[in-house]
């Protein structure tokens, strides 16, 4: 039997089939930066921050953007689906790439761990009479055997999920102004703008309890860099990497800086606290029939994007670990859909085991694995930044041609990220609660550092730095 024709045309260098296309891009972008970070995690941070956590989204805002200009720099020199990884590879050796897409792996399926759990939760809320291990692990079939068909399917999915967020917050920001322009509904007589300073001020627990909130802030911006993953299967990722990255500024604007100020407008921050969702508490305030129903409904699809977007991610490093000798051989292989189908299979059993050790792990073990998550993602900016200015030298020298979409400001605002991410990770460090996920990733680094010596051992052709880059290009 003849195999079927691939049109050469649609399939990337490494095999994958280029079927996201911009629509889904642009939402994947979109959905990256809107988690349950926002939707839950704020209440506590605003509790300790009170209003002055708009400036710290803001701040973290900013630092984001830089982060994915640089790596949108590194996604036009050389578009591959590993991304951070190759080019931690490329540019500081091959260590430091198997150690960032092994490390970007753990990332997501501490995270998966966690959100199969949150959705199973949520569903609860409605359906408390279903077990809540039968609702986590349905999730988890169901999302495994999408992410199995096609890239397709996990772009579509992506996009509706990302889809229900973003109506979620526009609707909120709209009714929040219409409640502070026209006074209507029950929060109409204490809504105002003053409520932003009304209350001990703009900084009502001072600048270093607001300080104290980065940490959370910055697992609420994890899964932005997703976009850099879908650069091996992106149709034009010239075009459409681009217009995803620079409308980042815009997203964070609108859906974090902008939610929030609304819901603290209407909503007095002296109302929040750990567990109480930002939204559901301005619905209530508002009096929007089954506003909590409607927010838990936005929350669970933030839980499965998320979770549906860690299978993703986690297929594609495993492939790219796999072809430098990194990890088994096995995951290189791609099904006749042209997914990691082995990668994504092995990454869904270890997402799987969090669900059955959630009948053992006492509910503050989801704070550990948001802090493991953070730390990793830290660690993953990091090495964006560093390859990033390690290629702006290349460039300078004249041994590697120049990106088509070059940072603003050269290697100055990488800089400038890398001491904020080390300042963030002072403050874990300070933290006694989240300082756990310090030591976890020193114990990490210790096994992935006993890994690469039997590597070597083993395999010493796969632990040598490849030929650069650059030299292939300028010959």
């Amino acid at each position: 039997m003849a195999s079927p024709q691939v049109d050469t045309e649609s399939v990337s260098g490494e095999g994958y089939e280029r079927g996201l296309n911009s629509r889904q891009v642009q939402m994947i972008a979109i959905g990256g930066a809107i988690g349950v970070g926002l939707f839950l995690g704020a209440g506590a941070n605003i509790a300790k921050a009170g209003p002055s956590l708009i400036v710290m989204y803001g701040l973290a805002g900013v630092i984001i953007f830089f982060i994915m200009r640089a790596l949108g720099e590194l996604l036009l020199y050389r578009p591959v689906s590993g991304s951070f990884a190759e080019y931690s590879r490329e540019f500081l050796g091959p260590f430091f790439g198997y150690f960032t897409g092994w490390t970007y792996w753990l990332m997501w399926i501490v995270t998966g761990m966690a959100e199969l759990t949150a959705a199973a939760i949520y569903v609860n809320y409605w359906f408390p009479q279903i077990p809540q291990w039968v609702t986590a692990l349905v999730f988890l079939l169901v999302l495994f055997g999408a992410n199995l068909i096609s890239v397709k399917m996990f772009g579509e999915i992506e996009f509706w999920f990302s889809m229900v967020k973003v109506t979620a917050i526009i609707g909120m920001i709209v009714i929040g102004l219409g409640v502070l322009t026209f006074g209507f509904s029950a929060a109409g007589d204490t809504a105002a703008v003053s409520n932003l300073w009304a209350f001990d001020g703009f900084f009502p627990k001072g600048i270093g309890s607001s300080l104290m909130t980065l940490q959370g802030v910055m697992f609420a911006y994890l899964a932005v860099e997703i976009v850099g993953v879908t650069a091996g299967e992106s149709k034009n990722p010239e075009k459409t990497l681009p217009k995803a990255i620079n409308t980042l500024p815009w997203r964070i604007a609108l859906f974090y800086v902008g939610a929030l100020t609304v819901i603290l407008c209407v909503v007095k921050w002296t109302e929040f606290g750990p567990g109480v969702s930002p939204f559901v508490a301005a619905f209530a305030q508002i009096g929007i029939p089954a506003g909590a129903g409607i927010v838990n409904f936005v929350v669970l699809t933030a839980a499965l994007s998320s979770c549906n977007s860690g299978m993703y991610s986690t297929g594609r490093m495993l492939r790219s670990l796999a072809d430098n000798g990194e990890a088994p051989r096995t995951f290189k292989r791609l099904s006749s859909s042209r997914t990691p189908a082995l990668g994504i299979a092995t990454s869904v059993v270890f997402m799987g085991i969090g669900v059955v050790l959630n009948y053992v792990v006492p509910e503050k073990a989801f704070g550990y694995v948001t802090s493991i998550a953070t730390a990793a993602g830290i660690w993953t900016w990091l090495m964006i930044l560093i390859s990033h200015i390690l290629y702006r030298r290349q460039v300078v020298a004249g041994r590697l041609p120049a990106s088509s979409f070059p940072a603003p400001g050269g290697s100055v605002c990488s800089y400038i990220a890398i001491v904020f991410l080390l300042f963030v990770t002072a403050l874990i460090a300070i933290d006694a609660e989240a300082r756990i996920c310090l030591y976890v990733m020193a114990g990490w680094a210790i096994v992935l550092s006993i890994g690469w010596m039997v590597l070597k051992n083993r395999s010493p052709r796969s632990t040598e730095g490849r030929e650069p880059e650059f030299a292939k290009i300028s010959r």
